[in-house]
């Protein structure tokens, strides 16, 4: 049985009618029910407003995959909750970052970059996958079609992907690498784009089989007993 924490702020679905409309139950919510509507997979969520921020070193050990959503609060989070994840993927647990998530302290610690990017409102995307052999575009059709997204665009400051699964192009001309694979110490990393929280996107099947395909790829093979220590800074 494959262990996911989905870890979300839950603020934009309080502050904006029109998303809480979206996702009634939050986006972890959406999430954690396609996931698990699935046999071998077993979901808890975790929110910012929970104790220690939902984060903690019995959860994480516990967690096989963590899966982050985040954009308004990032750096609400601590140092040491930073330190916590990053040390726990370094020792095997699988780590998938959503959308806005790219520019997360937790992302920028793990990948030692800035995770700039060129944004906008308002666009159409086609994902077109660009990996088809990788585990993760599993099932996946060669091109999915988002009628509304939020632009992500090159340049995208981020350390050469171990793959890129899924390369994004939009209707204003821009392309963006959607889906990137990474590994640090032994922990494997996916970063997804699509997601912005004004459109139903976690709703859509291909997105959701293009998630459950990552838990099932990103869950450790093998995991330290004691994990290394590093700091966040």
């Amino acid at each position: 049985m494959i262990k996911v924490t989905v870890w979300n702020e839950f603020v934009h679905e309080r502050e904006y009618e029109g998303i809480k409309r979206i996702y009634p139950n939050g986006i972890h919510g959406c999430i954690a029910d396609f996931l698990q509507k699935n046999e071998d997979i077993t979901v808890r969520c975790a929110t910012l407003d929970m104790p220690n921020q939902g984060i903690s070193d019995e959860i994480l050990a516990d967690t096989d995959v963590l899966i982050w959503w985040a954009h308004a609060r990032h750096e609400d989070i601590s140092d040491e909750n930073v330190r916590l994840i990053q040390n726990h993927v370094l020792s095997g647990m699988g780590f998938i970052g959503l959308h806005s998530a790219h520019f997360s302290k937790v992302m920028k610690a793990l990948l030692g970059t800035s995770m700039t990017l060129h944004w906008r409102h308002g666009d159409r995307e086609k994902l077109w996958c660009t990996a088809p052999y990788h585990p993760i575009a599993a099932g996946v059709e060669p091109c999915i079609e988002i009628p509304e997204e939020e632009m992500y665009g090159e340049f995208f400051d981020i350390p050469k992907p171990d793959d890129v699964v899924f390369t994004g192009w939009f209707g204003g001309g821009e392309v963006f690498r959607s889906g990137c694979t990474f590994t640090r110490g032994m922990g494997k990393i996916f970063y997804f784009q699509p997601g912005h929280e004004e459109y139903p996107i976690y709703y859509m099947p291909q997105i959701q089989r293009i998630i459950t395909n990552a838990v099932r790829w990103a869950k450790p093979e093998s995991r330290l007993d004691k994990f290394p220590e590093c700091s966040a800074d």
